[in-house]
């Protein structure tokens, strides 16, 4: 199902069709780098964290991690969407893109959309994004579409600091 769209890019709910390039994603050098390891190995895997993931946090709250596609095309280049974490108070911005796709602007133009699709179509009025210390491609785009750096958290379980970036809307 569509949920948005841009002038290059469709962003759509994830399905168990797409359990090939999920599979690729979680498991790209750079989603291992900068995110971390889901364990994601087989097929089955991912079809698994497709459904437990991104369709039940849809169904949960109206909002989960879309699929991102060209639209000349329809071949899936990354993810992108909004997410509630336990280990955060509110709504935060995620993106992953296949390396190969980097540089083409695709990031930023899925990244505005979802902002604006967070703060007009869902009203919210904080929206937070997560980085490692490291991540400096990532913090580049999340002030580039509204997202200022508030401070270094750490979430529960978790030895890393990583950088809390905020948008507020007050």
């Amino acid at each position: 199902m569509k949920i948005l769209e841009t002038e290059r890019l469709i962003l759509r709910l994830q399905t168990n069709d797409d359990a090939d390039f999920i599979l690729e994603l979680l498991n790209d050098p750079s989603w291992l780098q900068y995110i971390g390891d889901r364990g994601i190995r087989t097929l089955e895997d991912a079809r698994a964290y497709i459904l437990n993931g991104p369709i039940r946090m849809y169904e949960q709250f109206g909002f989960c991690l879309y699929l991102v596609e060209r639209k000349e095309d329809h071949i899936p280049i990354g993810i992108c969407g909004l997410i509630k974490r336990d280990s955060l108070e509110d709504v935060d911005i995620g993106f992953a893109f296949l390396p190969k796709y980097w540089g083409n602007g695709y990031a930023y133009e899925a990244a505005s959309a979802v902002m604006e699709y967070g703060k007009d179509a869902l009203g919210l009025n904080r929206i937070v994004a997560i980085t490692t210390q490291d991540n400096h491609a990532s913090a580049k785009l999340l002030e580039k579409v509204g997202l200022q750096f508030e401070r270094l958290i750490q979430l529960p379980n978790d030895s890393e600091e990583l950088r809390l970036f905020a948008f507020n809307n007050l």
